[in-house]
């Protein structure tokens, strides 16, 4: 138990140490940008401000959507549906899951943490977080008014199969990596 709580604070200590290099980073690249480029830099400033007062606007609703979907939502349910034996209606409800909804996609991070947590297949995870970056219904609309039906059916098509191709190479390399700490 003693070893168990020295390595969990090693963990923490650690990652407070890398998260402090990070910021160190990020603040020498903030001061040389502004040196170099000070009215871009306000700009650009403003511009992150703008999206953290979004996020800090929208992500408390999402906290208590994940908290009330984790009550309601059995593990048993995400496990027969997009778990390891789905299959392709894993597939297929991971892209309409991607489809349905709208907003920013880091809206979508905490929901695949959430599915992951429940035993989601990492493909479906990854098939959903794509579609939901790059095939949302609204968006598909305005493609077809701007670039046509048969463009944006192709492009449609092609982004799904390449997204279900990276969300099958993402889940064997993860297993693959998995498998070779198992055994060291």
């Amino acid at each position: 138990m003693e070893t168990q709580n020295i390595k969990i604070e090693n963990k923490i200590k650690n990652g407070l140490i890398k998260l402090a290099k990070y910021l160190m980073v990020i603040i020498v690249i903030l001061f040389s940008l502004y040196y170099f480029f000070p009215t871009k830099i306000t700009a650009g400033l403003d511009i992150s401000a703008n999206y953290g007062i979004e996020m800090i606007a929208i992500f408390p609703a999402v906290i208590v959507l994940m908290g009330l979907a984790d009550v309601w939502i059995p593990k048993s349910l995400i496990n027969k549906y997009l778990g390891e034996e789905s299959g392709i209606k894993g597939i297929i409800l991971s892209i309409i899951m991607g489809t349905l909804p709208t907003g920013p996609v880091y809206i979508a991070f905490p929901i695949a943490a959430e599915l992951l947590r429940k035993k989601a297949r990492i493909s479906n995870v990854m098939i959903f977080l794509g579609v939901w970056a790059s095939s949302k219904i609204p968006q598909v609309g305005v493609e077809i008014n701007f670039l046509g039906f048969k463009f944006a059916m192709l492009r449609l098509v092609f982004t799904l199969i390449s997204l279900i191709i990276i969300g099958y190479l993402i889940e064997y390399i993860i297993n693959e990596k998995g498998k070779r700490e198992a055994e060291v």
